[in-house]
């Protein structure tokens, strides 16, 4: 498939509105508190009687943070007291064996991923400990054809670290680097020389690690174009084989961290979109291709392949190459997609900790899927993923006739049609490479959810 990208300052200007980042269909915002324990429970054990089992992917959530970061609206724990993780591991490995006597142990485990907060917080002998622990209740793989992932902040990295992650069954990293300038660095309070960033990439690849992602964020305090460049240069000259680039929303009313951002000292709307345009630019003159949804890679990056096959897929990690895996998280505020459902532990410590002292599985809310949401979420799962989408496809999975099911949509489609958004005939929807930065616009057009009135606050698409 055709990975080029256009950015087209006025189509953007047009069309940057707020909308949902489309981690799953529905939403976040539609679970809700009458799916819980029980409800969960019974789709694992549906997955479990179907004729194909599906393989696993898990997910551990650890919270915890040396350092807070005043850009983060991640759900984390900022301490520099290091024995606060001891109990949440304890209760981790207490839930590890609730959820592997839940799932068929045949069901091997082909992704893993330990996100945070920052997984590189706790020791090497409780990461070791962690790993047994799941490899006591889940089947996971000895070969190394497993896709293992974890988040490294490079602060926290000593000098035998890679080398363990890698003995202990990782060979897959993403960092976050932000930005280098040291000026913006100390107005977010993330200060990591490059140095110890690169010295993380060098060690990745001695060690074998299969891909390293570096997450950077533009709109930051301070941020010039200029500044901001050299910062994308030397990214791209260490040879990281992904890069995430976000857009920093201001929402200190919602992420306290934040209210030590002073707004006066963000870039202005239109230095935001330069940065952009900036860095879009020379990722594509280095050879990176866009992926969708803020991230690029190398053509010859897994992600990149995926999506040139047809078999790339989002779910709340992110893009992933396993569309075919239920999804156990695991840890506070950790969420699963298991069969048809969605559902999400509790949030705060101490829940957790009484929900697993009484025997219960820490799940507070959730959503089981109806015929009209799978059918919304392939469609927009296809489309933030593939940039295209065939009626026939749809109308011979799900029975319907797609013009008349989606009627109003179609009619919205077509003033995106008209305004060089994307390409729509009588078969299909084909994004162009100037609308694909818009892909959360479009994919807004087939939320279902959005047509009512919602207060929830999104951040803008761009």
């Amino acid at each position: 498939m055709d990975q080029s990208l256009v950015f087209d300052i006025d189509l953007i200007r047009r069309y940057d509105k707020s909308g949902p980042r489309y981690t799953s269909y529905p939403t976040a915002v539609q679970f809700h508190e009458g799916f819980g324990e029980a409800e969960y429970r019974a789709c694992v054990d549906a997955t479990n009687h179907e004729a194909a089992l599906r393989p696993l992917s898990l997910y551990f959530h650890i919270p915890f943070c040396d350092t807070l970061c005043f850009y983060c609206a991640c759900n984390k724990i900022a301490t520099k007291n290091r024995a606060h993780a001891v109990p949440y591991l304890e209760n981790i490995h207490r839930e590890i064996a609730m959820q592997g006597d839940l799932f068929d142990r045949s069901r091997v485990v082909d992704q893993l991923h330990w996100g945070g907060g920052t997984p590189t917080f706790i020791s090497h002998e409780q990461m070791a400990d962690l790993m047994a622990k799941t490899r006591q209740h889940f089947k996971l793989h000895d070969d190394d054809s497993g896709e293992y992932s974890i988040e490294i902040d490079p602060r926290e990295v000593q000098a035998d670290t890679i080398c363990f992650l890698r003995d202990l069954g990782f060979n897959r990293m993403s960092m976050g680097v932000q930005d280098f300038d040291e000026r913006v660095q100390k107005a977010v309070n993330r200060i990591q020389s490059e140095d110890q960033t690169f010295k993380v990439l060098e060690q990745a690849r001695d060690q074998g690690f299969k891909s390293v992602s570096v997450d950077l964020i533009y709109g930051l305090p301070f941020q010039t174009v200029e500044s901001f460049a050299r910062t994308v240069d030397k990214i791209i000259g260490a040879g990281a084989d992904r890069l995430s680039v976000f857009n920093y929303a201001h929402l200190p009313e919602l992420f306290k961290p934040q209210k030590r951002i002073s707004e006066a000292d963000l870039p202005c709307a239109t230095e935001k979109l330069e940065i952009l345009q900036m860095t879009i630019e020379k990722l594509g003159q280095a050879g990176y291709v866009y992926i969708g949804m803020d991230h690029f890679a190398k053509p010859q990056d897994e992600l990149a392949v995926a999506q040139r096959e047809g078999s790339l897929y989002r779910n709340f990690q992110g893009y992933s190459t396993h569309s075919e895996c239920d999804l156990i998280g695991l840890g506070v505020t950790s969420i699963s997609m298991v069969g048809n459902s969605y559902s999400q532990n509790v949030k705060q410590l101490e829940d957790y900790q009484r929900l697993l002292d009484e025997g219960k599985l820490p799940v507070y809310r959730g959503i089981q899927l109806n015929d009209d949401d799978l059918l919304r979420c392939t469609i927009i799962t296809q489309l933030i993923c593939q940039f295209e989408l065939e009626f026939a496809a749809i109308e011979q999975r799900f029975g319907i006739n797609f013009s008349d099911y989606f009627s109003t949509e179609l009619e919205e489609i077509a003033t995106m049609h008209g305004d060089g958004l994307l390409q729509l005939d009588a078969h299909s929807i084909r994004v162009y490479p100037a609308g694909r930065f818009l892909i959360r616009n479009i994919c807004m057009v087939f939320d279902q959810y959005l047509r009512h009135k919602s207060t929830q606050r999104y951040s803008k698409v761009i």
